[in-house]
């Protein structure tokens, strides 16, 4: 036990299994008042399954919890809270259909003598605490209406606003802007002020730097590695958490451009409660074989929309004139583009991505079901010679087909998801935030998986709110600002200065 005068929560040799997969093995953390440590490690490393156990998500098989020196354990989030640990987590758990307010003050709304909730003063506390965290949106907002963004403020703000003593970030700048980053990193140094501990999850290295005082390194649901932050280099970080050393960079295959492939005219999607008239519009582009075409913007430019209208899914609302290899197309349902040639990785893979109580092999299959039926019904012996090779294309990590997704890591997930778009055959692939909340191994190698689908032929859309990515991956890069397409640039004119210039809200007009 450690006798230091600081701690304030301290884990110590805790395991964790779940069905073929064992999560930790006797690991530990320190948490220390005013202080931020960083938990760093490769997807499936353990990092989410001792922050689940800390938070009072699950409990652990062995080993000890010490909140101030006494034992403590956790049976519910709502204790773990009651004790003083708060936890936003990498994949959001708001409630769609409450407002704002009714999501960061659930189970601790103000009452009225009558023991009713008190509306006015619950919405007049959640203003504060949005103008804390520097986030727009009405408290009476309903969370559905909200981008992934601002409802990942909106989960920070739930946090903070339950004045936690010890809380747990797990990739909390996965889906925000370079602004709302800035806000985020004053509002841990106020934190740091208070005295609060704090956890922080990222795969972001260069974020470590405005926030970091000390990291643990897990590699394999082990820690590898503890230390302050500054006797710490990026090179040794990263050897520590891949065993190997790091091969940061990521070199790009000089294209070879085909044929057009798709070309997208005048694309607009009317906004619906959103404060401007359009998500999308009048958005024009086009796509060739053998081509990544990187589309750059900040939270809430209608990079997502825009994919989300090429591929069908807003036909009653959306107008424009598309056409995939010189021959126009409308598609009234996603089933259409599926046909057309076309896949979609969407940005939110557990929501939008997968179904999490199926296998792999299941999910993996979902969008090519006709190469699996016999006699009307899904074969398990023909799904899984149809879809292991492009698990195994893929490198998933996976004890078995018959294993459940949600047991996956975050990385390994999302390349089920290329592996099921893969398995469809598709000509047009449009990849929205396809390294989001992964560690820089796993990146790699989606980058290289990119790298090679391009090298066969395919035409492949990114989008990404990692401007280095952008640059790395495309052949050309398109900026969209409030909806409208503000630049594009060749890889060779594509410098960050210029993108960022043409991504702005305030410069976005000088650059068009």
């Amino acid at each position: 036990m450690s006798t230091d005068t600081n701690l304030i929560l301290e884990a110590e040799g805790i395991e964790k299994s779940f069905p073929g997969v064992r999560a930790l093995s006797g690991v530990g953390l320190r948490v220390r008042a005013g202080r931020l440590v960083a938990l760093l490690g490769e997807n499936g490393a353990g990092k989410s399954t001792l922050m689940n156990i800390l938070s009072g998500v699950f409990p652990p098989d062995a080993g000890t919890i010490r909140l101030d020196g006494r034992e403590v354990r956790f049976t519910s989030p709502l204790e773990a809270q009651t004790h003083g640990i708060g936890i936003v987590f990498q994949e959001l758990s708001l409630i769609p259909h409450l407002t704002v307010a009714e999501n960061i003050y659930l189970g601790r709304e103000p009452r009225t003598a009558t023991g009713l909730i008190d509306y006015r003063r619950l919405n007049a506390d959640t203003a504060t605490v949005l103008a804390r965290l520097d986030l727009k949106v009405a408290p009476t907002a309903l969370i559905a209406d909200l981008r992934v963004g601002q409802q990942q403020l909106v989960e920070i703000a739930r946090a903070v606003s339950a004045e936690a003593r010890v809380l747990i970030l797990d990739e909390p700048t996965s889906s925000l802007s370079a602004h709302e980053v800035e806000v985020l990193f004053g509002v841990i140094a106020d934190l740091k002020q208070r005295g609060v501990g704090l956890v922080y999850i990222t795969h972001k290295f260069d974020e470590l730097a405005h926030v970091c005082d000390d990291v643990t390194i897990f590699r394999d649901g082990r820690v590898v590695g503890e230390s302050r932050f500054a006797d710490l280099t990026r090179e040794a970080i990263v050897r520590l958490m891949a065993g190997r050393e790091s091969q940061e960079l990521f070199h790009k295959t000089p294209a070879q451009l085909g044929a057009e492939l798709l070309h997208a005219e005048a694309v607009t999607l009317p906004g619906e409660g959103v404060g401007r008239p359009f998500l999308v519009e009048q958005v024009s582009l086009t796509l060739h074989r053998g081509e990544v075409l990187g589309i750059f913007g900040l939270v809430g430019a209608g990079r997502t929309e825009l994919l989300e209208t090429l591929f069908g899914l807003h036909p009653e609302r959306a107008t424009g004139r598309l056409s995939i290899e010189g021959r126009a197309v409308e598609f009234v349902s996603p089933a259409d583009a599926i046909a057309a040639g076309l896949a979609l990785a969407p940005e939110d893979r557990k929501r939008d991505g997968l179904v999490l109580p199926m296998s792999v092999a299941a999910n993996a299959s979902l969008a090519s079901l006709d190469r699996t039926l016999r006699g009307g019904f899904v074969s398990e012996t023909r799904e899984a010679a149809y879809i292991a090779p492009y698990l195994e294309r893929f490198r998933v990590k996976t004890p078995s087909l018959d294993q459940l997704i949600v047991n996956l890591s975050g990385g390994n997930q999302q390349k089920v998801i290329l592996a099921k778009w893969l398995a469809t055959g598709p000509k047009i692939l449009l990849l929205d935030e396809p390294t989001r909340g992964i560690d820089v191994n796993a990146k790699r190698e989606i980058y290289a998986f990119i790298d090679e689908l391009a090298g066969l032929g395919l035409g492949l859309i990114v989008v990404s709110s990692e401007l280095p990515e952008v640059l790395a991956l495309a052949d050309r890069v398109l900026v969209m600002c409030e909806g409208r397409k503000t630049a594009e640039f060749s890889r060779a004119d594509a410098t960050p200065e210029r993108v960022l210039h043409a991504a702005l809200p305030d410069l976005a007009a000088l650059a068009s």
